[in-house]
């Protein structure tokens, strides 16, 4: 990474899009506590808390879509400075002094996101974050620093 990388926004909702930003959230094994899911595969253990780049949201932007606002895309984690194409599955990654989650899987874009603009999911293919494991529980704070632990180091 080039630049150290932090949470810009931690979002927790009922389940469904947008999830409204909070200061902080406990998170398990199961999750974020007090986050829900509009469909079961949408949760669970392996996509426990999913990751978004706020570089994805300016590029978004770029492309004429309207995405102000953290939570839109249903992502739980908005990250500045960490670059998508220095992850894989397997890493993981500290948030501050919380919580420790490992990378399972690049998130696929449901059509849940036409709401947002009719061209998703297929805008979001390539860009769409990734769904991660937790391993250690702990308390995600906005404005934490995030450490990249690669799988293969």
């Amino acid at each position: 990474m080039s630049q150290a990388a932090e949470i810009v926004a931690v979002c927790v909702g009922p389940g469904g899009i947008p999830k409204p930003q909070v200061e902080t959230c406990a998170v398990t094994v199961e999750g974020l506590e007090g986050d829900g899911h509009r469909y079961e595969s949408h949760g669970g253990p392996d996509r426990a808390v999913c990751l978004l780049a706020l570089e994805v949201y300016e590029a978004l932007r770029e492309d004429g879509v309207a995405c102000d606002e953290p939570g839109t895309f249903g992502e739980n984690v908005l990250t500045r400075g960490l670059d998508d194409r220095e992850l894989e599955a397997g890493d993981r990654l500290r948030f501050g002094e919380g919580p420790v989650v490992e990378i399972h899987d690049i998130r696929a874009p449901c059509l849940t996101l036409k709401s947002v603009d009719p061209r998703f999911p297929e805008l979001l293919v390539g860009r769409s974050g990734w769904v991660c494991r937790v391993v250690e529980p702990g308390i995600l704070r906005r404005g934490a620093t995030i450490e990249h632990l690669p799988a293969n180091a």
